[in-house]
């Protein structure tokens, strides 16, 4: 993905979602030609001259310090996610030439699958950057097994959200899924933006889906640690579950995802049966590195 065009979009689109008023700027009347912030308005706020941040907008972080990408972060009022983007996107302004990450794991190691397979109350997957599934419990296993259903491998979160017609009856709040997403594949390519995998992917969905182009070109990033999910699941019904989400910082690239439920709720014991379900259709699940055995819901 090309540096300067991800940072020209990324500066721009964050402007325009500024008004005067929020950035504490006097309302002056008459029509303003821009949405959002002026250049020139910005470059005041952070500190810079007018001609500088002007620079910047076009694409160029080369040698911009820590503290003017502070002030910048400031003056755009970014949260966490956008000023760790900001920072990524100069992070390889300033790179050389020959810097790349090394390529995302594809296997975890047999200490995690073990970690993953004691948790039989909590289901339970490894995703890497690109929002594939890299190895899951038995009750994670059942938990997304219309994802893992999906005969295209690897299992992908974002392949299966966009492009499987199944993916809109799983996820209720289809919508602000589809957003999560998106953002944190544009997170990801703010990180990693030499990872052919994920340049593949994008170029796929973009390809394909007309809401993931359109979400695509918002330049929306997001952080992604804890929150509620709702399901609705083939075989169980609706369940609406609190989810961890953990990097795992022996593994760079890969977080671990949790979801369990309080004891006594509806969640809870919709959990449990879809345990047993699980159990009952697959014995085999619980193996170590069976990551892409799944129930088969037609036997259902």
């Amino acid at each position: 993905m090309d540096n300067r065009s991800e940072v020209r979009e990324f500066l721009v689109s964050r402007r325009a979602k500024i008004t005067p008023q929020e950035a504490g700027l006097p309302a002056y009347g008459g029509h303003r030609r821009v949405p959002g912030l002026r250049r020139e308005e910005v470059a005041m706020l952070a500190g810079v001259s007018a001609e500088y941040y002007a620079r910047l907008e076009r694409g160029n972080l080369s040698g911009v310090s820590e503290s003017v990408l502070e002030s910048l972060s400031r003056a755009l009022k970014l949260d966490e996610a956008e000023r760790a983007h900001l920072f990524d996107l100069a992070r390889t302004a300033n790179a050389g030439p020959g810097a790349r990450r090394r390529p995302a794991q594809q296997q975890i190691r047999p200490g995690i699958q073990l970690l993953l397979d004691s948790m039989t109350d909590a289901a339970a997957y490894v995703r890497n950057g690109r929002l594939d599934i890299i190895a899951a419990n038995r009750l994670g296993r059942a938990l997304y097994a219309p994802v893992f259903d999906d005969p295209v491998r690897p299992v992908n979160l974002a392949r299966f959200r966009f492009l499987n017609p199944r993916a809109r009856d799983f996820f209720p709040d289809w919508d602000e899924s589809a957003h999560t997403t998106v953002a944190l594949l544009r997170t990801e390519a703010g990180r990693d933006p030499y990872d052919r995998s994920l340049t593949d992917l994008v170029g796929e969905l973009a390809t394909r889906s007309e809401e993931f182009r359109t979400l695509w070109a918002a330049h929306n990033v997001r952080l992604h640690h804890t929150g509620v999910k709702n399901f609705h699941h083939p075989v169980v019904g609706d369940l609406r579950l609190p989810f961890e989400a953990m990097p795992l910082p022996a593994d760079p690239g890969l977080t671990l995802t949790a979801f369990s439920a309080e004891p006594g709720t509806a969640a809870h014991d919709a959990l449990a049966l879809l345990a047993g379900w699980a159990s009952t259709l697959d014995p085999q699940a619980s193996e170590p590195g069976e990551a892409t055995r799944t129930p088969d819901l037609r036997r259902t």
